[in-house]
């Protein structure tokens, strides 16, 4: 589940691009000044210690695993019903059109759960897609207030592996800007919801 997370996430932060008041991509008159306004973000670095990612994988763990066990304990009930089904044909105590009803009904059952089992996945990975599609946001958000000032042309998403194979450190932002997605997070985080105010309210 964190891999499929930081896939989706890296493939999305490849370059953030930042422009000037005009809206206009800044240009520089020469390479070396282009260089300079580029920076970079070590996407590996910035996941493994983003606390808001940290708590969307948890989250998506703990309902995986959930759901994972309500399976398991229907498929063993399901299980044990058939087990005592073919004990009560063997020992003769059904008759054969209750056989056949019995059959349906298993059959029936067999296929709710292969239903609750799609259905579950479909529902957690379209879930996920959503709050993958938030987190990369977030990101892209607050890289545009940090770069307020301008400073910066382009934002590079770095992670091993990738198609930037060698930059100089004095060009990694990184800490900083973890430091401020974190920051952020918890005073997001700290902040009562509209709809616990308004519950309290009554």
């Amino acid at each position: 589940m964190k891999h499929l997370f930081a896939l989706a996430i890296v493939a999305a932060l490849v370059t953030t691009g930042c422009k000037n008041d005009k809206g206009e991509a800044t240009t520089s008159a020469s390479t070396t000044a282009t260089a300079s306004r580029i920076v970079y973000v070590n996407t590996d670095t910035l996941l493994t210690n983003y606390d808001y990612y940290k708590d969307v994988v948890k989250e998506f763990e703990n309902k995986r695993f959930a759901a994972e066990n309500e399976l398991q304990r229907r498929s063993k009930s399901f299980q044990n019903e058939v087990a005592l089904f073919q004990r009560q044909v063997q020992a003769g105590g059904m008759s054969q059109e209750q056989g056949q009803t019995k059959q349906q009904q298993l059959a029936l059952k067999e296929q709710d759960i292969m239903m609750y089992r799609d259905n579950t996945s479909s529902a957690l990975a379209e879930e996920q897609a959503g709050r993958t599609d938030e987190l990369i946001s977030n990101i892209q958000d607050y890289l545009k207030k940090y770069n307020e000032d301008d400073r910066y042309d382009m934002v590079i998403g770095y992670s091993k592996g990738g198609g930037v194979l060698y930059a100089k450190e004095k060009m990694d932002i990184t800490a900083e800007v973890l430091k401020g997605l974190n920051e952020e997070y918890a005073s997001k985080k700290d902040k009562p919801s509209a709809k616990a105010d308004s519950t309290a309210k009554k």
